[in-house]
């Protein structure tokens, strides 16, 4: 009778190259998400009105607005020019933080099929 549950054909040395290599990427990836903690990415509004850095932690690290931007008439405008650099710089660092972390998983999307 054959026996259950084994894996034929030398599978557990596959499985520890399989989980050396899990390590591996595993370490790859701590790294590389430590390296885009420390990057900063800017972007700016209403041609250059309003400029805002976002951190690889995303955070709002500064903020700046010219004053010609400040008009006390339109407040509505300064703030879609605020809401607009934010989210394009986050846009950025997003962007960032994808592209280094599929060039880890080569591909997969940051997950695994199972």
């Amino acid at each position: 009778m054959a026996k259950r549950g084994g894996f034929p054909g030398g599978m557990p040395g596959n499985m520890n190259n399989l989980m050396k290599q899990a390590q591996k990427m595993q370490r790859q990836m701590e790294e590389t998400t430590k390296e885009l903690e420390g990057k900063e990415y800017t972007a700016s509004a209403g041609g250059g009105a309003v400029t805002v850095t976002v951190s690889g932690k995303k955070e709002v690290t500064a903020v700046k607005i010219a004053p010609e931007a400040v008009d006390p008439d339109d407040v509505e405008m300064l703030e879609d020019m605020i809401m607009a650099a934010v989210n394009e710089a986050y846009r950025q660092m997003e962007e960032a933080s994808s592209s280094a972390m599929a060039k880890l998983t080569g591909g997969f999307g940051g997950g695994f099929p199972f």
